[in-house]
Parts: C-alpha cells; sequence; structure tokens
C-alpha cells in the first residue's frame, strides 16, 4: 500500500501537479505513464480508506474486549479520530497538500458516530451501494467511448493540473499555497466514507484475520475490482502514453472514467494482498520487514512526504529538475524512499519500538 502511494506521491512531488506524468512521453516513459495510470493513480489512496474503516472496527473489538463500554470505546475512537485531524492540518501545513489522515479523520467521526454499532443487516446496504458503483462506471465507460469516437482533429495530450505549493520558490511560500489548497483537497476526499464502510463491513465478517477461508470471495473481488480499476483507468493511460491521440472533451470524459474506476482499487488491492497472505506459509524476512511497516504506517507515510520535500521541492533538492528525466526519477525516490522504511520500521520492530507517529497518537488518546 505504502509503495502505490510513494509512486503516486513522488510524481505528483516532481512534476509539481497532477496526476505527475511526462506530458511528452518518449521510450519507456510512455510505459510508465501507461502502467501507473492504469494501476496506481486514484488506485492507491482507497486501499488507505478500506484498511482505515478495517481497522476502526479491529479498535473497538480490541476495547470492548478489554472491558470497555459502549459509551468509553465510542469516546476514544472520536478522540483518536480529532487527533488524525490535527495531525493531518499540520502535516499539510508543513509538508504536503495532499494529505489524507485529517479526511479519514473527519471520516472516522462520522463512521463512528453513524456506522459502527449498526447491525448485520444495516451493513448490507453498503453492498448495494457498490453495485451501484459498478453501474456507473459502465455508464462512464459508454460516455468515455462515445466521446473517443466523436473526437475532433483538435488533438491534445494529457498535461499536469499544477498544485501551486509544490511549485513555489521557497519553504515559506509553499507553506501558504498548501493552506489554501489543503481544505478542497480535504473535502473532495470525505466522499471516500463509502470506501471505508467498505472496510467495515470486511472487519465485521473478519475476512483478513482468516483470509484462506474466505478465499473465494477475495478471489471473485480481486476479479472483478482489478478488472474495474484497470480497464477504467486503460484509456487515460493510452492517452498519456501518446498511443490514444483525442481532443479535451475526450480527455475530460476519460479522465472522468479514471476516477470513478479508481476507487474499486481500493478493495482490488486489499482482495490480493489478502490471497497472498493466505498463500505465505513461512514468515521470511522480507514479510516480517514488510509488516513491520504495515504496524507503523502513519510513521512510513509521514516519512515519504518528509523525503519527497528533502528530494524534489525546487528550493531544496529539486532532483526531479537536475537529474535527467523527471519521470524516472519520481520512479527511483518512490521505490527507494520505500525500501528504506521498510528497512528502518524492521529495525524499529526488533528495538519493540511503536514509531514515532504512532507512539505520539497513542500518548494522545490515552
Amino acid at each position: 500500500m505504502l509503495l502505490l502511494i510513494a509512486l503516486a506521491n513522488s510524481a505528483n512531488f516532481a512534476f509539481a501537479g497532477q496526476p505527475g506524468v511526462e506530458t511528452a512521453p518518449h521510450g519507456l516513459e510512455r510505459v510508465l505513464n501507461l502502467l501507473k495510470l492504469t494501476f496506481v493513480d486514484a488506485r492507491a489512496y482507497p486501499v488507505f480508506a478500506v484498511m482505515f474503516g478495517y481497522g476502526l472496527v479491529q479498535l473497538a473489538r480490541r476495547q470492548r474486549s478489554s472491558g470497555a463500554t459502549p459509551g468509553g470505546i465510542r469516546r476514544i475512537l472520536l478522540k483518536r479520530n480529532g487527533w488524525l485531524i490535527a495531525f493531518g492540518l499540520a502535516h499539510a501545513a508543513l509538508l504536503y497538500f495532499g494529505d489524507f489522515l485529517g479526511a479519514y479523520g473527519i471520516v472516522g467521526v462520522i463512521c463512528t458516530l453513524l456506522l459502527l454499532n449498526r447491525g448485520d443487516k444495516f451493513h448490507r446496504i453498503v453492498i448495494g451501494i457498490w453495485a451501484f458503483e459498478i453501474a456507473y462506471v459502465l455508464y462512464c465507460a459508454v460516455r468515455g467511448a462515445l466521446a473517443v469516437l466523436n473526437s475532433s482533429e483538435q488533438v491534445q495530450s494529457l498535461t499536469n493540473d499544477p498544485n501551486p505549493s509544490l511549485a513555489a520558490a521557497s519553504y515559506g511560500a509553499s507553506i501558504v499555497e498548501r493552506l489554501q489548497e489543503y481544505p478542497l483537497h480535504t473535502a473532495s476526499v470525505i466522499g471516500f466514507v463509502m470506501v471505508v464502510w467498505l472496510g467495515i463491513w470486511a472487519a465485521r465478517r473478519q475476512i483478513l484475520e482468516n483470509p484462506a477461508a474466505h478465499r473465494t470471495l477475495l478471489t471473485r473481488v480481486a476479479a472483478v475490482s482489478m478488472s474495474l480499476t484497470a480497464l477504467g483507468g486503460l484509456p487515460l493511460a493510452l492517452v498519456g502514453a501518446g498511443w490514444l491521440h483525442v481532443d479535451q472533451p475526450a480527455i475530460d470524459a476519460l479522465s472522468t472514467l479514471s476516477h470513478v474506476s479508481g476507487m474499486f482499487g481500493g478493495p482490488g488491492y486489499v482482495a490480493l494482498f489478502g490471497l497472498l497472505v493466505a498463500r505465505i506459509t513461512t514468515r521470511t524476512l522480507p514479510v516480517r520487514a514488510i509488516s513491520a511497516l504495515g504496524q507503523r504506517s502513519m510513521s512510513g507515510y509521514l516519512f515519504q512526504s518528509v523525503s519527497w520535500m528533502v528530494l524534489l521541492a525546487p528550493f531544496t533538492l529539486d532532483l526531479g529538475h537536475r537529474a535527467g528525466s523527471t519521470a524516472y526519477v519520481a520512479l527511483g525516490c518512490a521505490v527507494a524512499v520505500w525500501l528504506l522504511s521498510v528497512a528502518g520500521a524492521y529495525a524499529m520492530s526488533r528495538r519493540a519500538y511503536r514509531g514515532p507517529a504512532e507512539t505520539l497518537l497513542r500518548k494522545l488518546v490515552y
């Protein structure tokens, strides 16, 4: 999950805009654009949303098993999500406008108040909502196909929508810009409450605690969700790779299709991870190290933002513009930073240290 997030956010930083792709690709840059737009953009952060909802239920379950009352559980969850909102504001102001901690804190408050204490019949509603979302993806696919077929000769290439905070010439100027960009970004992702709700439904059934017992369900979810998310992103990816030439209205329609289908990346990737875990019979060193990062995911997430600021901001090392192809630099930084975070998390686990962000959050909440 954090590797997918790194691939998306490092490119966002390097290109100072979204989706963070080379606008005039050549050679392997075409392949990078194709893979990023098909499997990463708008497909990475829904994974966070599913797992966030899953974690809400696990946390409530642990509190209940320790003897906490329903009111006490609610207070703990509200306090924890309130601090997540504060963490998110600090993260956005100091490092990166595209923060998700604050948005998920808001969603966590909503879920705590409206969803967690409902019965199984109520939670089945979310399955109906996702069935509707499948129909909406198909509708957007038809609109996209018609837009491509009716495209004029005024061909346009895929461009990056600029983020002023990422192109700011000084750190102080970047803070000012981020504080203006953050509220709109946060508002745009609160709608992911439906993805979080799916995680809540899955956690109530304990699907990931025992993936082998739910192999059939996970296989179906992975097949359907990954097909929708990949096929929905592919047309825009072909435009980004320079292999499909259409006008601006068609690009807009394909962009909508890409974003709508992207939410299926959440359950799709989570189901794939669950199937992978069901096949792992021994906890090798790589498995233990990646698990350690998963247990320190907030620290890993914030470490990434610090790294992008140091490596890619215009007023720091600015490697994206100083070291050749921006796309290659973004890819290299993403993989290197993720590997470093895996190694760091494993070292923390050997010393029984939760991680700085997790330790601070726990102290503030409890």
